[in-house]
């Protein structure tokens, strides 16, 4: 690929992106255009540098990636998981971290550890079959919701939830807890597999700096 082409960056919107823009201005990429509130620009870009950013919704950046839409995204582990999209995960950035859990009252734990058929209500539907038919081999029946679904077991539409717990304050106010924890979470950087070998050197050697950062 020729040097005038611009690698492009797809970016979660709201603190991910902050923190993102954050750490690439301390290895140089900076982009002035992003600062101003008041922009109603959808693409901004550093011509010095040949690099393009967006920003989109988290559930949307794996799709623009893998689409070649963008060379590279940031976005949350548990977005990478639930899409299931065809990218590559090659960094972990190391902020945003928190924990996708099973929660619910405490007398969920016995259905849990009885294996027993149970309702689980989430935003990760993919996410929670993975973690109950393949990891714990215990029939469930999924229920996806969009809002608080820490409703889900106050008004027994469900026995557990999967969501994200980053302090737990939610769940302890409404006599829940964390019953088992599915993986840890963090912000991921991930790769477009065409632009992986096209771009091969720019990305390798963007991946090398951001990686020397985090680790010092």
């Amino acid at each position: 690929m020729s040097e005038d082409r611009y690698l492009t960056f797809a970016l979660g919107k709201g603190r991910l992106a902050y923190k993102t823009l954050e750490l690439f201005e301390e290895i140089g990429i900076t982009c002035q255009e992003m600062k101003d509130k008041n922009s109603r620009k959808l693409i901004y870009a550093n011509e010095e540098l040949k690099l393009r950013f967006f920003l989109a919704k988290g559930p949307d950046v794996p799709t623009y990636v893998e689409y070649g839409a963008a060379d590279i995204g940031v976005v949350g582990r548990d977005t990478v998981m639930e899409e299931n999209r065809n990218v590559y995960e090659v960094l972990d950035l190391g902020f945003g971290k928190c924990r996708m859990c099973v929660c619910g009252p405490a007398s969920a734990r016995e259905l849990l550890l009885h294996h027993e058929r149970i309702r689980v209500a989430s935003k990760y539907p993919n996410i929670a079959k993975d973690y109950f038919y393949n990891k714990k081999h215990q029939t469930v029946d999924i229920i996806k919701l969009n809002g608080s679904v820490e409703l889900g077991p106050l008004v027994e539409l469900s026995d557990v939830i999967v969501d994200i717990v980053e302090t737990g304050s939610t769940l302890r106010e409404n006599g829940l807890e964390v019953l088992e924890e599915v993986c840890p979470l963090s912000a991921r950087m991930i790769v477009n597999p065409v632009s992986m070998q096209m771009e091969r050197e720019r990305i390798k050697e963007l991946v090398g700096r951001v990686r020397g950062l985090i680790n010092s």
